[in-house]
């Protein structure tokens, strides 16, 4: 899923605590959105996987990065029936992948 899928799935859900053009999502619209468990949520924090943003009343807001990343990470688990650890470690290596290829094609088209 896309960042710009993510968003207009946002647009439709309601926002009460959020500034309109916020890029952040409230904990409440990732479990919804992500359809993940709250103690997956507390345990992908635990681990530092995902780092949102705290707001002054003590709330977590996430990223749209950390949306796609934890739906990647869901979909591994149920896929290949792994651990959220384990599916944790292969998003990682998948998004380093990712770079890393970015970065070969920007050096191939400068040589």
């Amino acid at each position: 899923m896309t960042t710009k899928r993510l968003k207009e799935i946002l647009c439709k859900v309601e926002r009460p605590n959020l500034p309109e053009r916020s890029e952040l999502v409230a904990w409440a619209q990732l479990v919804e959105i992500t359809r993940v468990e709250p103690a997956h949520v507390s345990e992908l924090l635990e681990l530092g996987w995902i780092s949102p943003v705290k707001t002054r009343a003590e709330e977590y807001l996430f990223r749209l990065r950390d949306v796609y990343r934890i739906q990647k990470l869901m979909r591994l688990c149920r896929d290949l029936d792994i651990s959220v650890m384990g599916a944790s470690i292969v998003v990682d290596l998948l998004e380093r992948i990712e770079q890393l290829e970015d970065e070969l094609e920007r050096t191939k088209r400068l040589i």
